[in-house]
């Protein structure tokens, strides 16, 4: 009987555990004499985490990987690459608020979606209430100040070049 293709290949030796969506890689530490601990999510080519392992009881081996050890590392893990989606998030979706000549006060956010053959970027103004005013295509160049928006709120909203 052979494994459905989305179920969890489980791994528990002392150098390599996998629970699925993680795997724990005990490797050797090419800048000296110690251990390092690479943590890889299923799919990825690059490990999200490699840091320090501690070496085991003879001073020469790395310490066996265990299931407290690999949830920790789990977690961690996980913690570094939500870190780093939001500050992808945040490198790519800017707000700003301004308040029109007319007194209205507006949110302008710049939306940047990257693409290898060439990353695209929209500005949008929402009144108060949420409500979408304005929608226009931007360069993913276009840097988002308070000027900038109210600059594009005065020229009607039209597509930035």
């Amino acid at each position: 009987m052979t494994d459905a293709p989305d179920t969890p290949h489980i791994i528990q030796e002392p150098r390599c555990w996998s629970g699925g969506r993680w795997t724990a890689q005990v490797i050797k530490n090419e800048d000296d004499d110690g251990w390092a601990v690479a943590m890889t999510l299923k799919g990825e080519a690059e490990p999200a985490l490699v840091g320090p392992w501690t070496m085991g009881r003879d001073k020469k081996n790395p310490k066996p990987l265990d299931v407290s050890a690999f949830h920790t590392l789990v977690k961690t893990a996980s913690e570094v690459v939500r870190r780093h989606e939001q500050q992808l998030h945040a490198q790519l979706n800017k707000s700003v608020h301004i308040t029109t000549a007319d007194g209205q006060r507006l949110r302008v956010a710049l939306a940047i979606v990257p693409d290898e053959e060439g990353a695209t970027a929209t500005l949008s103004a929402q009144d108060e209430l949420g409500e979408e005013v304005a929608r226009a295509s931007a360069p993913p160049t276009f840097k988002l100040t308070p000027a900038s928006a109210a600059a594009w709120a005065e020229g009607g909203f039209q597509r930035v070049r």
